[in-house]
Parts: C-alpha cells; sequence; structure tokens
C-alpha cells in the first residue's frame, strides 16, 4: 500500500543510511517478545521507528537514527516519494493492542559522514535509550529485501529501488 497515511497505520520514518562506499547500514533486531519469533536470516532491518507527535517524519528520522544507532553525522540525501505500508501478521497485531494493522512508513536515504566508531548499538543515545539491535553491519543495498521479516519485505524492495542511486551495486 503506498500513499497518504491512514489512520489503520502507526505513523513511522525508516532511514536508509548509506556509507561512502554505498553500502547500507542494517541492524539485527534483538526479539521483541514470544510473538516475535523469526529465523535469523530475517532479523536485519535498517533504523525505523515511530513519528512523535509535532515531530516531522524528518525530525523523527534524525532522532530514530540517533536512538538505535547512535549516529549524528550524516547529510541528507533523498526522501522517497510515497508513504509505503505493511500489514503486522495476525500474532503481531496484538503489539499495540489491536490499535493499528501495520504501519506506514516515510523513508529518508541519509549519507553517514562519521567513523564507523561512531555507531554504538549497545548504548544509543549516548546510553540514553534501549538497545534495539543486537549486532550490525554494512550491507548491499541490493540483499536488503532478503534480509528483512517476509511480511516487510515489498517495502524493502520499493526503498532500494527509490534509494539505488546512492548504493553501491
Amino acid at each position: 500500500m503506498s500513499g497518504a497515511p491512514d489512520s489503520r497505520y502507526r505513523p513511522c520514518v525508516g532511514v536508509a543510511l548509506i556509507n561512502r562506499d554505498g553500502l547500507v547500514f542494517v541492524g539485527k533486531r534483538k526479539s521483541k517478545g514470544d510473538f516475535d519469533i523469526v529465523p535469523d536470516a530475517h532479523l536485519w532491518q535498517m533504523p525505523q521507528g515511530g513519528i512523535d507527535a509535532g515531530e516531522t517524519p524528518f525530525e523523527a528520522a534524525l532522532r530514530e537514527l540517533y536512538e538505535e544507532t547512535n549516529v549524528k553525522s550524516v547529510e541528507f540525501l533523498a526522501e522517497a516519494p510515497l508513504w509505503l505500508s505493511y500489514d503486522l501478521p495476525p500474532d503481531a497485531k496484538k503489539r499495540w493492542s489491536g490499535k493499528y494493522i501495520g504501519q506506514t512508513q516515510r523513508w529518508f536515504a541519509l549519507r553517514f559522514l562519521g567513523k564507523d566508531s561512531e555507531i554504538d548499538i549497545h548504548a544509543p543515545a549516548g546510553g540514553c535509550h534501549k538497545p534495539e539491535f543486537a549486532d550490525w553491519r554494512w550491507e548491499k543495498m541490493a540483499n536488503l529485501p532478503d534480509l528483512v521479516v517476509p511480511f516487510k519485505r515489498h517495502v524493502y524492495v520499493d526503498v532500494a529501488a527509490a534509494f539505488r542511486e546512492f548504493a553501491a551495486g
């Protein structure tokens, strides 16, 4: 589903953090509970998260990136032209007490200007935020749709297409 935000979907942002070599940051998600049993091969994703009241999507993207990776050294490259949505699987919908059937996301491509040592997934946001990732690596954009949970795959295909000009192979 693409287009304007739909109230049945939680409004979120996603960040394709691209390094100087054209590779994209992916983090290996920590499990979020019993309903979140995902094969290891599909635990990888780019930073993402909700939009707080009063925030623009871009402000939310910068905040979420910092809260999940500790990264602040970035420059804006592009914004995906449409909101991209996915439905949660039935067993995961209880996560938001049935308020949402999925998430709708605005995606941003950002160039990482810092050194890898700036990335700290174990004490993100200067240690003020609970870690969301157990591991991380740089990956080719084209590989991302095969690394994410299957119900988000179509979003990652669209993100990879939208930002391919900034990424390596």
